[in-house]
Protein backbone atom coordinates (compact mmCIF):
# COMPACT_ATOMS: atom_id res chain seq x y z
CA UNK A 1 0.00 0.00 0.00
CA UNK A 2 1.21 3.42 -0.53
CA UNK A 3 2.19 6.15 1.52
CA UNK A 4 -0.09 9.41 1.98
CA UNK A 5 0.40 12.18 -0.62
CA UNK A 6 2.00 14.91 -0.45
CA UNK A 7 0.27 18.48 -0.56
CA UNK A 8 -0.65 21.92 0.84
CA UNK A 9 -3.81 22.68 2.83
CA UNK A 10 -6.94 21.44 0.86
CA UNK A 11 -8.37 24.45 -1.49
CA UNK A 12 -11.37 23.76 -1.07
CA UNK A 13 -14.18 20.92 -1.51
CA UNK A 14 -13.36 18.37 -4.35
CA UNK A 15 -14.62 18.62 -8.09
CA UNK A 16 -17.41 15.93 -7.75
CA UNK A 17 -15.69 12.96 -9.79
CA UNK A 18 -18.68 11.71 -11.71
CA UNK A 19 -20.94 8.77 -12.13
CA UNK A 20 -18.52 6.03 -12.71
CA UNK A 21 -16.81 6.75 -9.06
CA UNK A 22 -19.88 5.94 -7.30
CA UNK A 23 -19.25 3.49 -4.73
CA UNK A 24 -15.81 3.24 -4.81
CA UNK A 25 -14.72 5.20 -2.44
CA UNK A 26 -14.13 3.81 1.00
CA UNK A 27 -12.70 4.83 4.52
CA UNK A 28 -11.62 1.89 6.50
CA UNK A 29 -11.04 2.19 10.48
CA UNK A 30 -12.06 0.72 13.63
CA UNK A 31 -10.44 -0.86 16.05
CA UNK A 32 -6.09 -1.20 16.46
CA UNK A 33 -5.29 -5.19 15.98
CA UNK A 34 -8.63 -5.95 14.44
CA UNK A 35 -7.15 -6.11 11.01
CA UNK A 36 -7.34 -2.57 9.29
CA UNK A 37 -4.52 -3.48 7.59
CA UNK A 38 -5.37 -6.83 6.41
CA UNK A 39 -8.70 -5.72 5.30
CA UNK A 40 -6.68 -2.96 3.23
CA UNK A 41 -4.79 -5.64 1.98
CA UNK A 42 -7.91 -7.66 0.69
CA UNK A 43 -9.23 -4.68 -0.79
CA UNK A 44 -5.60 -3.60 -3.08
CA UNK A 45 -5.80 -7.37 -4.57
CA UNK A 46 -9.05 -6.28 -5.83
CA UNK A 47 -7.96 -3.97 -7.73
CA UNK A 48 -8.05 -0.52 -5.46
CA UNK A 49 -5.73 2.07 -4.49
CA UNK A 50 -4.72 2.06 -0.79
CA UNK A 51 -3.08 4.61 1.45
CA UNK A 52 -2.78 3.20 4.62
CA UNK A 53 -2.19 5.53 7.63
CA UNK A 54 -3.74 8.47 5.85
CA UNK A 55 -4.20 11.82 8.45
CA UNK A 56 -8.03 12.47 7.80
CA UNK A 57 -7.36 15.74 7.24
CA UNK A 58 -5.35 14.65 3.51
CA UNK A 59 -8.60 12.67 2.84
CA UNK A 60 -10.17 15.23 0.38
CA UNK A 61 -7.03 16.36 -1.35
CA UNK A 62 -6.24 12.65 -1.85
CA UNK A 63 -9.77 12.63 -3.60
CA UNK A 64 -8.77 15.28 -5.77
CA UNK A 65 -5.42 14.41 -6.75
CA UNK A 66 -7.00 11.19 -7.62
CA UNK A 67 -10.09 12.01 -9.29
CA UNK A 68 -8.67 12.31 -13.26
CA UNK A 69 -6.59 9.17 -13.10
CA UNK A 70 -8.07 6.40 -14.43
CA UNK A 71 -5.82 3.76 -12.90
CA UNK A 72 -6.64 5.33 -9.26
CA UNK A 73 -10.95 5.48 -9.07
CA UNK A 74 -11.46 3.28 -6.84
CA UNK A 75 -9.89 4.63 -3.51
CA UNK A 76 -9.90 3.40 -0.02
CA UNK A 77 -7.86 5.33 2.76
CA UNK A 78 -7.24 3.62 6.13
CA UNK A 79 -7.16 5.95 9.36
CA UNK A 80 -6.76 5.10 12.90
CA UNK A 81 -6.82 7.32 15.82
CA UNK A 82 -3.33 8.05 16.84
CA UNK A 83 -3.74 11.33 14.34
CA UNK A 84 -4.17 14.28 16.19
CA UNK A 85 -7.93 15.42 16.94
CA UNK A 86 -9.03 12.30 15.29
CA UNK A 87 -12.47 12.39 15.38
CA UNK A 88 -12.95 16.10 14.64
CA UNK A 89 -10.44 15.70 11.05
CA UNK A 90 -12.32 13.03 9.86
CA UNK A 91 -16.15 14.87 10.28
CA UNK A 92 -14.56 17.58 8.26
CA UNK A 93 -13.36 15.48 5.77
CA UNK A 94 -16.37 13.76 5.57
CA UNK A 95 -18.15 17.20 5.29
CA UNK A 96 -15.91 18.83 2.73
CA UNK A 97 -16.13 15.71 0.37
CA UNK A 98 -20.24 15.68 0.76
CA UNK A 99 -19.80 19.37 -0.50
CA UNK A 100 -18.43 17.73 -3.21
CA UNK A 101 -21.10 14.92 -4.08
CA UNK A 102 -18.65 11.97 -2.68
CA UNK A 103 -19.95 10.00 0.43
CA UNK A 104 -17.40 7.34 1.03
CA UNK A 105 -18.47 4.17 2.63
CA UNK A 106 -17.29 3.83 6.19
CA UNK A 107 -15.80 0.56 7.05
CA UNK A 108 -15.51 0.18 10.88
CA UNK A 109 -13.23 -3.41 11.83
CA UNK A 110 -13.78 -4.33 14.90
CA UNK A 111 -12.80 -7.29 17.17
CA UNK A 112 -13.95 -8.69 20.87
CA UNK A 113 -11.53 -7.47 23.57
CA UNK A 114 -10.38 -10.35 24.44
CA UNK A 115 -8.89 -11.28 20.77
CA UNK A 116 -7.31 -7.78 20.54
CA UNK A 117 -5.53 -8.34 23.93
CA UNK A 118 -4.06 -12.11 22.58
CA UNK A 119 -3.00 -10.36 19.46
CA UNK A 120 -1.43 -7.15 20.77
CA UNK A 121 0.31 -10.05 23.17
CA UNK A 122 1.45 -12.05 20.11
CA UNK A 123 3.23 -9.57 18.61
CA UNK A 124 4.32 -7.82 21.74
CA UNK A 125 3.40 -4.69 21.20
CA UNK A 126 1.68 -1.85 22.80
CA UNK A 127 -1.76 -0.79 22.29
CA UNK A 128 -1.21 2.88 20.57
CA UNK A 129 -3.59 4.67 23.61
CA UNK A 130 -2.04 2.63 26.33
CA UNK A 131 -0.11 5.09 27.89
CA UNK A 132 1.23 3.85 31.17
CA UNK A 133 -1.57 1.40 32.13
CA UNK A 134 -2.79 -2.01 30.91
CA UNK A 135 -3.28 -2.45 27.67
CA UNK A 136 -6.68 -3.23 28.12
CA UNK A 137 -7.16 0.29 29.60
CA UNK A 138 -5.79 1.25 25.60
CA UNK A 139 -8.66 -1.03 23.97
CA UNK A 140 -11.12 0.64 26.35
CA UNK A 141 -9.80 3.60 25.76
CA UNK A 142 -9.73 3.51 21.96
CA UNK A 143 -13.61 1.79 22.05
CA UNK A 144 -14.88 5.33 23.76
CA UNK A 145 -12.89 7.20 21.40
CA UNK A 146 -14.62 5.49 18.28
CA UNK A 147 -18.22 4.70 19.14
CA UNK A 148 -20.11 7.00 17.79
CA UNK A 149 -18.16 6.57 14.54
CA UNK A 150 -18.64 2.57 15.23
CA UNK A 151 -22.69 3.34 15.26
CA UNK A 152 -22.20 5.84 11.88
CA UNK A 153 -20.34 3.48 9.90
CA UNK A 154 -21.88 1.98 6.79
CA UNK A 155 -20.90 -1.64 7.69
CA UNK A 156 -19.38 -3.06 11.10
CA UNK A 157 -16.91 -6.65 9.86
CA UNK A 158 -16.54 -8.48 12.96
CA UNK A 159 -13.04 -10.00 12.78
CA UNK A 160 -12.81 -11.96 16.08
CA UNK A 161 -13.43 -15.43 14.81
CA UNK A 162 -12.28 -14.72 10.73
CA UNK A 163 -9.34 -16.20 8.91
CA UNK A 164 -8.19 -14.36 5.67
CA UNK A 165 -10.63 -16.51 3.80
CA UNK A 166 -13.74 -15.28 5.39
CA UNK A 167 -12.80 -11.71 5.53
CA UNK A 168 -12.44 -11.68 1.95
CA UNK A 169 -15.28 -13.28 1.65
CA UNK A 170 -17.24 -10.72 3.44
CA UNK A 171 -15.16 -7.46 1.64
CA UNK A 172 -15.96 -9.29 -2.05
CA UNK A 173 -20.10 -9.05 -0.67
CA UNK A 174 -18.65 -5.28 0.07
CA UNK A 175 -17.41 -4.10 -2.95
CA UNK A 176 -20.06 -5.53 -5.25
CA UNK A 177 -20.84 -2.13 -7.11
CA UNK A 178 -24.17 -3.12 -8.84
CA UNK A 179 -26.39 -0.18 -9.26
CA UNK A 180 -29.19 -2.74 -8.81
CA UNK A 181 -28.50 -3.67 -4.90
CA UNK A 182 -29.84 -0.66 -2.45
CA UNK A 183 -29.04 -3.00 0.33
CA UNK A 184 -26.74 -5.91 1.10
CA UNK A 185 -28.82 -7.90 3.65
CA UNK A 186 -26.06 -10.65 5.25
CA UNK A 187 -27.56 -13.56 7.48
CA UNK A 188 -25.07 -15.18 9.88
CA UNK A 189 -25.56 -18.05 11.88
CA UNK A 190 -23.43 -17.90 15.21
CA UNK A 191 -22.95 -20.13 18.59
CA UNK A 192 -23.50 -18.40 21.28
CA UNK A 193 -20.72 -20.46 23.18
CA UNK A 194 -18.64 -18.55 20.91
CA UNK A 195 -19.91 -15.06 21.34
CA UNK A 196 -22.70 -12.77 19.82
CA UNK A 197 -21.00 -11.02 16.47
CA UNK A 198 -20.09 -7.75 17.48
CA UNK A 199 -21.75 -6.51 13.77
CA UNK A 200 -25.11 -8.22 14.32
CA UNK A 201 -27.80 -5.66 13.66
CA UNK A 202 -30.61 -8.39 13.95
CA UNK A 203 -30.00 -11.18 16.65
CA UNK A 204 -32.74 -13.88 16.18
CA UNK A 205 -32.13 -16.88 19.35
CA UNK A 206 -32.80 -20.69 18.21
CA UNK A 207 -31.79 -22.03 21.55
CA UNK A 208 -35.69 -22.82 22.77
CA UNK A 209 -35.44 -25.68 19.85
CA UNK A 210 -35.21 -28.98 20.99
CA UNK A 211 -31.43 -29.59 19.82
CA UNK A 212 -29.96 -31.95 17.57
CA UNK A 213 -26.53 -32.35 19.40
CA UNK A 214 -28.50 -34.78 21.77
CA UNK A 215 -29.47 -37.14 18.93
CA UNK A 216 -26.61 -39.32 18.83
CA UNK A 217 -27.69 -39.93 15.01
CA UNK A 218 -27.99 -36.51 14.23
CA UNK A 219 -24.63 -35.11 16.28
CA UNK A 220 -22.10 -35.69 13.72
CA UNK A 221 -24.34 -33.83 10.83
CA UNK A 222 -24.70 -30.18 10.11
CA UNK A 223 -27.78 -27.93 9.31
CA UNK A 224 -26.73 -28.11 5.95
CA UNK A 225 -27.56 -32.26 6.02
CA UNK A 226 -30.94 -33.22 5.21
CA UNK A 227 -31.56 -35.35 8.49
CA UNK A 228 -30.64 -32.26 10.78
CA UNK A 229 -31.90 -29.74 8.01
CA UNK A 230 -35.72 -31.66 8.12
CA UNK A 231 -35.53 -32.25 12.44
CA UNK A 232 -34.99 -28.65 12.74
CA UNK A 233 -37.58 -27.04 10.19
CA UNK A 234 -39.98 -29.81 10.93
CA UNK A 235 -40.55 -28.47 14.62
CA UNK A 236 -43.82 -26.74 14.49
CA UNK A 237 -42.25 -23.83 16.54
CA UNK A 238 -39.54 -23.44 13.64
CA UNK A 239 -41.99 -22.62 11.43
CA UNK A 240 -44.13 -20.29 13.68
CA UNK A 241 -40.71 -18.62 14.72
CA UNK A 242 -39.61 -18.26 10.42
CA UNK A 243 -42.93 -17.04 10.08
CA UNK A 244 -42.90 -14.02 12.20
CA UNK A 245 -39.25 -13.64 11.83
CA UNK A 246 -39.81 -13.46 8.14
CA UNK A 247 -42.63 -10.90 8.42
CA UNK A 248 -40.40 -8.87 10.83
CA UNK A 249 -37.69 -8.41 8.70
CA UNK A 250 -39.72 -7.68 5.53
CA UNK A 251 -40.97 -5.01 7.13
CA UNK A 252 -37.61 -3.98 8.55
CA UNK A 253 -36.20 -3.88 4.63
CA UNK A 254 -38.80 -2.03 3.69
CA UNK A 255 -37.81 0.76 6.11
CA UNK A 256 -34.08 0.14 5.29
CA UNK A 257 -34.75 0.91 1.70
CA UNK A 258 -36.64 3.97 2.52
CA UNK A 259 -34.08 5.43 4.44
CA UNK A 260 -31.47 4.18 2.58
CA UNK A 261 -29.49 1.87 4.84
CA UNK A 262 -27.08 0.06 2.86
CA UNK A 263 -25.79 -2.77 5.28
CA UNK A 264 -27.49 -4.89 7.20
CA UNK A 265 -26.52 -8.15 9.65
CA UNK A 266 -28.49 -10.43 10.70
CA UNK A 267 -27.36 -13.16 13.04
CA UNK A 268 -28.88 -16.18 13.92
CA UNK A 269 -27.66 -18.18 16.83
CA UNK A 270 -28.03 -21.30 18.70
CA UNK A 271 -25.45 -23.12 21.54
CA UNK A 272 -22.82 -24.13 19.12
CA UNK A 273 -23.44 -22.55 15.47
CA UNK A 274 -23.33 -26.55 13.66
CA UNK A 275 -27.38 -27.54 13.79
CA UNK A 276 -30.22 -25.04 14.41
CA UNK A 277 -28.92 -21.92 13.52
CA UNK A 278 -27.39 -23.24 10.47
CA UNK A 279 -30.36 -24.98 9.06
CA UNK A 280 -32.91 -22.02 10.19
CA UNK A 281 -30.45 -19.26 8.50
CA UNK A 282 -30.70 -21.44 4.88
CA UNK A 283 -34.41 -21.19 5.02
CA UNK A 284 -35.14 -17.76 6.39
CA UNK A 285 -32.46 -17.41 3.11
CA UNK A 286 -34.57 -18.94 0.83
CA UNK A 287 -37.56 -17.42 2.41
CA UNK A 288 -36.41 -14.14 1.42
CA UNK A 289 -35.18 -14.68 -1.73
CA UNK A 290 -37.36 -12.71 -3.72
CA UNK A 291 -36.68 -9.29 -1.79
CA UNK A 292 -33.71 -9.40 -4.96
CA UNK A 293 -35.72 -8.51 -7.36
CA UNK A 294 -36.38 -5.31 -5.13
CA UNK A 295 -32.81 -4.49 -5.00
CA UNK A 296 -31.45 -6.43 -1.98
CA UNK A 297 -28.07 -8.80 -2.20
CA UNK A 298 -28.40 -11.81 0.32
CA UNK A 299 -25.46 -13.14 1.31
CA UNK A 300 -25.16 -16.08 3.88
CA UNK A 301 -22.37 -16.52 6.07
CA UNK A 302 -21.66 -19.70 8.99
CA UNK A 303 -19.42 -18.21 11.40
CA UNK A 304 -18.51 -21.06 13.87
CA UNK A 305 -19.51 -24.71 11.33
CA UNK A 306 -16.32 -26.49 11.72
CA UNK A 307 -15.24 -25.04 15.34
CA UNK A 308 -16.09 -28.01 17.17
Amino acid sequence: MTTPPAGGAPQGPPEPAGPDRSGHVAIITGMSGAGRTTAGRVIEDRGWYVVDNLPPALIPELMRLTADDPARQKIAAIVDVRTRDFTRELDRALEELAGGGLRPRIIFVDSSDESLVRRFESVRRPHPLQGEGLLLDGIRRERRMLADLRSSADVVIDTTNDNVHQLSAKIDALLNTDARVQLRLAIVSFGYKYGIPLDADVVLDLRFLPNPYWIPELRDFTGRDPQVRDFVLGQERTGTYLDHAEQMLRTAVSGYLQEGRRYVTVAVGCTGGKHRSVATAEELTRRLEDLEEAGVQLTTFHRDLGRE
